[in-house]
Order: structure tokens, then C-alpha cells, then sequence
């Protein structure tokens, strides 16, 4: 039993974020404003909430300009998840953008980053600013609400884990390679063979879901994405390493060539994952100069379920890796005791 405790942890691990991420509700927040551009003078906007109740208080709202303040003078309440809000902009707003803050005592402050384009810039002190709302936290658990993802924002919990099992199993298959140039020893070999196994069931699994939310929230299955398109190629490495074993029939032979094709085949999928994508323009979290776990995708009260996702994951695609591993020093064991 001492040796299952992990294989336990691992599939609770699993089941307790998968009901978290489809169980919990997401967080009230503000998804758009009618008006795009802010003019000196009065400014009418709607507001667009999701997951809100604005009829159950009566919230208060802001423009943020470059640190500075600008309070509604007028807040109607449509109903749960609209509001009119009347501004008087001064002249000279210090920044090209301006967000919008909606402040309720129940909801928390909820955010709309760069919610209006401000066509006459200027600078220095404005008059008629005001102080910003008081800072609110939310107190019950939510997920957090993010233009674009909205529900889909769930997905998170399976489709990284899957990408985070991958890069640890292949990093395990490096591991047996490299013993493999050094030993020469043929269960390595198998070893790394069946880490890569288990990498592309994960990596398919990673394209399907990251396919689907692409779907959800780009608007087809496929874009010509940097992270993308290495991700894809990055398996038809992998699997060009299945079909190098399949070429040559001297085992020893095979077995160091695979191991020397696993080195160069790890080195690039750093490259076409990690590297490549972080230097280019792309629509993908964390590539690109676009931020991945930080306040646009991801905040504290996701950090923990999330990261019990990712380790289920791994602890499972482990599991899977045990067990291909004792069959293979099983099937080696057969061959020894077969050849004698």
C-alpha cells in the first residue's frame, strides 16, 4: 500500500480540480462599454456586465486615466447586468487609454482594461478628478472572469496540465537517453522509449484541448499561431523518433541512435515551445510579449486549484510511465531468459 499513496494523490488531485473548475462559478465582471472613445465634456456609456447583480446595490463608477480618477455623476441601474453611467471629461487626459471601474461593497471592483480610446491627449494635472473607489476584494470563491475566455476560461485546468506532463515526461526520456550513451543499457533505452509513449498520448491530448478552446474563444480550431505550430511540430519530432527505432533492427545500434535523435529532439522542443513563440507576435498566453499567469488569465483564487491540476496530471502521467517501464523490464527479462 506505501508504494500506491502517490498514484492515490494523483488521480484525487485530478478529481478535486476537474469538479473545481467545473463546479465553480466565475466572478462578476465588467465585459464591455458602449461608448469607444472618451470626448471633453458629458459622456454617456452602458456597461455590460457578466455574472453581476447590480440591482441588489447600487454600484459606483470610474475612468481611470494615468493614475487618475474621473467618478460618474449619474449611475443608472437596468437591471442585473447593465448600467448607464454619465461622466464629464475635463480636457487633457494624461494617457492614450482609459480603463473603467465598476465598485460594489459585495462584488469587489471590477476592471475593463482600456475601455476607451481618448482622441484628445494632453497633459499635467486635470481638474474635476476625483480619488479612485476604495479597494474591495471579493470574498467568496470564484473563478476569475476574462474578456474573451468567459466560461472557457475552464479549459485551463486540463489543456496546460497536458503540455506541463508532456515537457516532464520527455524530460524524463532525455534522462534515460543520456544513461543510454553513458551505459549503453537496453531497459534505459525501453525506459525513454515508453516516456515518449506517454509524452505524445499527453501531447494529443494537449492539442485536442487547446483545438477546442481555440474554437471557443479565437473562432476556428486552427490559427497560424507561433506556440501553436510548434506544438504541433514539436510532436512530429517525437514522432519521427518512433519511426528512427522502427528503421533499424540491430537493437544496440538502435538503441544509441535513438538515444543520441532524443537529445536533439529535446533541445527543440524547447526551442519551438519555450523560445520561438516568446519572440514572436501571437494571440497565445505567455508568447509573444502577451503575459501568461498573471492578472489577465490568472489570479489567487485559481493559483490553487490550478496548480493541483497540473501535479495530478504529472503524478498520473507517471503512473502511466511505471507501469509501460515494469513491462518492459518484464519483456527483457523474457528475451534474456529465452536466449539461453
Amino acid at each position: 500500500m506505501k508504494q500506491w499513496w502517490w498514484k492515490f494523490l494523483a488521480v484525487g488531485l485530478v478529481l478535486i480540480a476537474s469538479i473545481a473548475a467545473l463546479r465553480t462559478p466565475l466572478a462578476p465582471a465588467v465585459v464591455h462599454a458602449s461608448e469607444g472613445a472618451l470626448k471633453p465634456g458629458p459622456n454617456t456609456v452602458t456597461v455590460l456586465g457578466y455574472a453581476t447583480r447590480f440591482t441588489q446595490e447600487s454600484p459606483r463608477v470610474f475612468v481611470e486615466n494615468g493614475g487618475q480618477f474621473i467618478a460618474a455623476d449619474q449611475v443608472e441601474v437596468l437591471d442585473d447586468r447593465r448600467i448607464t453611467a454619465r461622466f464629464l471629461v475635463p480636457e487633457g487626459l494624461r494617457e492614450d487609454m482609459s480603463d473603467l471601474l465598476v465598485s460594489t461593497t459585495t462584488q469587489g471592483t471590477m476592471r475593463l482594461f482600456d475601455a476607451f480610446y481618448n482622441p484628445e491627449k494632453g497633459s499635467g494635472a486635470l481638474e474635476g478628478v476625483t480619488e479612485g473607489p476604495p479597494r474591495t476584494e471579493r470574498t467568496d470563491f470564484a473563478f476569475p472572469n476574462r474578456n474573451i475566455l468567459y466560461e472557457s476560461i475552464r479549459n485551463l485546468h486540463f489543456h496546460v496540465p497536458m503540455w506541463f506532463t508532456m515537457m516532464l515526461l520527455q524530460t524524463i526520456a532525455l534522462v534515460f537517453s543520456i544513461s543510454v550513451l553513458g551505459s549503453g543499457n537496453p531497459l534505459h533505452d525501453r525506459g525513454a522509449l515508453a516516456a515518449v509513449h506517454v509524452s505524445l498520448l499527453f501531447a494529443g491530448m494537449g492539442l485536442l484541448t487547446g483545438s477546442l478552446w481555440a474554437r471557443a474563444t479565437w473562432g476556428g480550431w486552427w490559427t497560424s499561431d507561433a506556440k501553436l505550430n510548434g506544438a504541433a511540430v514539436t510532436v512530429l519530432i517525437y514522432l519521427a523518433y518512433l519511426v528512427l527505432r522502427g528503421s533499424v533492427n540491430d537493437p544496440a545500434k538502435r538503441a544509441r541512435l535513438a538515444a543520441i535523435y532524443n537529445v536533439f529532439a529535446y533541445v527543440l522542443m524547447l526551442l519551438f515551445i519555450m523560445a520561438l513563440p516568446r519572440m514572436t507576435a501571437s494571440l497565445h498566453p505567455g508568447s509573444g510579449g502577451n503575459p501568461a499567469f498573471s492578472q489577465y488569465d490568472l489570479d489567487d483564487s485559481l493559483r490553487p486549484v490550478f496548480y493541483a491540476a497540473v501535479l495530478g496530471w504529472m503524478g498520473i502521467g507517471t503512473w502511466l510511465l511505471n507501469l509501460q517501464y515494469r513491462l518492459a523490464r518484464i519483456e527483457i527479462a523474457h528475451d534474456h531468459a529465452h536466449h539461453r
